[in-house]
């Protein structure tokens, strides 16, 4: 399949709700389906790739990350980013000034305004977690949506990680689209949604510090549901962090839609679940997944390090 074709429409076989009016469905999550056979069935030239999750996550061996790979490894690389949506890497001792060369291949690197920097590298975002400073990455979320142009994918090294805990989750938001009824499709094909950078960064900030966080980082509408600028395929762009407010909704209604939404990355059925080990390397695909970075290792030590691509605004 091309990476312009977009997966088949879910069978007739669907989970059902939980009796009680939960918000929460049970049975076969049958469209996942069509998308782990096609994963199953892969196969590449320059390294080999083991699947480990339905529909997304693959463990990639047989190359050398510390190494410059040639144009054909990197063009590869990017087409298994794609199908995966999240590719690891194991024992990978990168420098940073390797990491940072190694994400350069795939396009220009952000420098985020609010993040501890790596010392020599700003374009690396140095996450060091200890019994002072504590993990708060411990909600689903897209990365920088509060951008015009967020993230295409990162690419996480593991510095320090502690012996039990600290593993990153991801959710496809492929399935989580899928995996929506037709009625609720037909709701959202065309909303948008305010994402805001003072939701996280300004949480603590007076107004005006917020008014001036926004001066630098205005507020900016993203479709709820956006196309993939290179797969062509549909997911959800809709975070509870970032977002702020489905745009014509008010409040209420606002609220109930994205914490809906958000809901299908809860769902372990759309997830894959990375345990670091040190020199693990992550690079995920920011439109096609959501991740979540649990926070379980407290007071122990977790130092990782990221860079971030730079990507096109999301379309419709």
């Amino acid at each position: 399949m091309s990476e312009s074709t977009a997966v088949a429409e879910s069978p007739a076989v669907r989970p059902f709700p939980l009796p009680g009016g939960y918000p929460l469905v049970v049975g076969p999550f049958s469209h996942l389906r069509a998308e782990r056979e096609r994963l199953a069935a892969l196969r590449w030239q320059h390294f080999d790739a083991e699947q480990v999750g339905a529909t997304l996550g693959a463990e990639i061996s047989g190359i050398d990350l510390t190494v410059e790979q040639p144009a054909e490894v990197i063009d590869e690389l990017r087409r298994a980013l794609h199908d995966y949506k999240v590719i690891f890497f194991r024992d990978q001792p990168l420098t940073p000034a390797q990491h940072v060369g190694f994400a350069q291949r795939f396009g220009e690197l952000e420098i985020h305004p609010a993040l501890t920097a790596s010392a020599e590298h700003p374009e690396l975002v140095r996450f060091e977690k200890d019994s002072q400073m504590v993990g708060v990455e411990n909600a689903w979320h897209h990365d920088v949506t509060w951008r015009e142009k967020p993230s295409l994918g990162a690419i996480l090294h593991a510095v320090e990680v502690p012996a039990i805990g600290g593993d990153t989750l991801f959710a496809d938001m492929y399935a989580a689209y899928e995996s929506l009824d037709a009625d609720t499709r037909a709701e959202i094909a065309d909303l948008d949604a305010v994402h805001d950078f003072t939701r996280v960064f300004g949480s603590r900030a007076t107004p005006e510090q917020q008014a001036e966080m926004r001066r630098q980082n205005p507020s900016v509408q993203h479709p709820v549901v956006a196309t993939h600028a290179v797969t062509g395929r549909k997911h959800l762009y809709v975070n509870r962090i970032f977002t702020d407010y489905i745009v014509g909704y008010d409040e209420p209604r606002s609220r109930a839609l994205i914490d809906r939404l958000a809901r299908q990355a809860d769902y372990p059925e759309h997830q894959v679940r990375l345990t670091w080990r040190p020199d693990t390397v992550a690079f995920w695909d920011n439109r096609a997944v959501q991740h979540y970075a649990a926070s379980d290792y407290w007071p122990q030590r977790r130092t990782v390090e990221r860079a971030s691509i730079t990507g096109p605004r999301p379309t419709r």
